[in-house]
């Protein structure tokens, strides 16, 4: 038994040598079978099916769990976000979750 561990940031993607380990190490676990324990045991089939009943709720949500705005940034702060690579609109995401969840951080700005 065994876990495997794999840390990227949103947007990175992993390096293919990180690629080749994780292939190899899942391939090394599918030769073991999976040990079920009692702080950890096999879903049942009403447990499955409630999860899929809240999948579904989920999806039917009206709201959007993020919404597309228009959004009017200076050119060298957009090169910044832009120079993190794909995923950078998620990077500004958290950045700005971040700010408005220290509001001290707010009052530095005013």
């Amino acid at each position: 038994m065994g876990t495997i561990v794999s840390t990227i940031k949103v947007g990175q993607k992993p390096s293919k040598e990180e690629m080749v380990r994780i292939r190899g190490e899942l391939q090394e676990a599918k030769k073991h079978p999976i040990v079920y324990t009692e702080d950890c045991p096999e879903s049942t089939p009403e447990a499955l099916a409630e999860f899929a009943a809240m999948a579904r709720e989920l999806r039917k949500r009206k709201e959007p769990l993020r919404r597309v705005i228009a959004l009017r940034l200076k050119p060298d702060v957009l090169a910044k976000y832009k120079a993190l690579g794909k995923g950078y609109t998620g990077i500004m995401a958290d950045v700005l979750n971040y700010v408005v969840d220290n509001p001290e951080i707010l009052s530095k700005v005013h």
